[in-house]
């Protein structure tokens, strides 16, 4: 079967070789994916495709070749152990799922104290108690409109309002090239040089035209050595659903860096609050108060947020809202308090702009911005980097 794929890529004008085939094979047999099409599609796409632009290529031909295959045959299957560990969680019906109270926020934070109160041992699939597996609003691995989820892995649907645990995420890097050179050039329009310092730089024009004026002989003119002016103040959401957006967001934090000489940058996680950090390994020793970075940079920074604006609405407008902690005043004071020093803002969204209407927190926070919110793509930054250069 997979003699006659390869067969199939090499007929659709793919370049794969007969050593990509033999690695791949290689891979299936020390079972390096699992069994069902995805992560066989994936694991070859890696063995066999080496030109990224070639990858659309290979998907329409892949496409076509295992048109209603939803396994691999001839594989042994093995029960994955995070199989068998998903088979402790309640399954519920979608109708069962629409039947689960959300419980607003006093509510639900009311009921948690008193389960802490009063539960005494540890708990499987119920739907009250804070445990694993159920439908409670209270525990982890299960189901719930809006929960508070105490240790243990999410089930994957994002739905936690807060989170019981401590959390680690990671700095974004700064060096990586891949995909950066549009950024860049989108980017440079948001540039602006001034001349400012010392007479260090020949000025050829002068030069010339004076020289002319002088019947000959030279005349060297200088002039000040032109600086970049623009200052930037990058915020970087990290962690949880940024997660998803990783590889685009390390594109844009690294064409930054090489395109801002005036770049300074913070984290923070969901929505800002009353401290950001710079190091997400020491974030929770080492935090910088947002006051304080309000006053050690001037109003003539350019204030640029990059978040999905994905999260619980309370994260925005409740006091005690953050998912990870009890702020004492809510995000969106921390966010005005930002806008209102830095005129000249723009809000950068990984999230496909086709999907901002079904979020409730993405309008919350497109609001607070004065609609200053962009798609982070090519077209988006072009559209960001023009509101940022307008004068405010």
């Amino acid at each position: 079967m997979l003699v006659d794929f390869f067969l199939h890529l090499k007929a659709r004008r793919l370049p794969v070789s007969t050593r990509e085939y033999l690695t791949l094979l290689e891979g299936l047999r020390a079972r390096v994916c699992g069994h069902d099409m995805e992560a066989f599609y994936h694991f070859a796409r890696t063995c066999l495709v080496k030109d990224e632009s070639l990858y659309d290529r290979f998907d329409q031909a892949f496409g076509e070749y295992f048109k209603g295959v939803s396994e691999i045959p001839g594989l042994e299957a093995a029960l994955p152990e995070e199989w068998l560990r998903a088979m402790m969680k309640k399954h519920l019906t979608p109708e069962e799922q629409a039947r689960l109270e959300k419980l607003g926020w006093d509510k639900l934070m009311a009921e948690f104290r008193k389960r802490l109160e009063e539960q005494k041992g540890r708990h499987q699939g119920g739907s009250k108690w804070i445990g694993t597996g159920g439908s409670s609003p209270f525990g982890n691995s299960g189901t719930h409109p809006e929960g508070i989820r105490v240790g243990g892995d999410s089930a994957g649907k994002r739905s936690a309002v807060k989170v019981w645990e401590k959390r680690e995420f990671r700095n974004l890097d700064d060096s990586v090239e891949l995909g950066t050179r549009n950024i860049k050039v989108a980017l440079r329009r948001l540039r602006r040089f001034a001349r400012e310092g010392a007479a260090e730089e020949l000025d050829l024009d002068g030069t010339i035209a004076a020289t002319a004026r002088n019947a000959g002989w030279l005349d060297l003119l200088m002039r000040p050595e032109r600086h970049n002016a623009v200052k930037v103040l990058l915020f970087l959401d990290v962690g949880g659903s940024m997660d998803d957006h990783v590889k685009v967001c390390e594109e844009l934090f690294s064409a930054c860096r090489s395109e801002f000489k005036h770049l300074e940058h913070y984290y923070f996680h969901n929505c800002v609050y009353e401290s950001v950090w710079r190091d997400s390994s020491r974030r929770h020793h080492e935090r910088t108060p947002l006051i304080d970075v309000i006053h050690r940079y001037g109003p003539d920074y350019k204030l640029i947020f990059v978040g999905d604006a994905t999260m619980s609405p309370y994260e925005i407008l409740h006091q005690h809202g953050s998912i990870e902690h009890m702020n004492s005043e809510p995000g969106a004071a921390w966010l005005r308090r930002l806008l209102d020093a830095y005129p000249a803002a723009a809000w950068l969204n990984p999230e496909p702009e086709r999907l901002w209407p079904y979020r409730k927190s993405i309008d919350i926070i497109r609001q607070l911005v004065g609609e200053r919110m962009y798609p982070l793509t090519l077209a988006g930054l072009e559209r960001a980097t023009a509101q940022l250069s307008r004068r405010h």
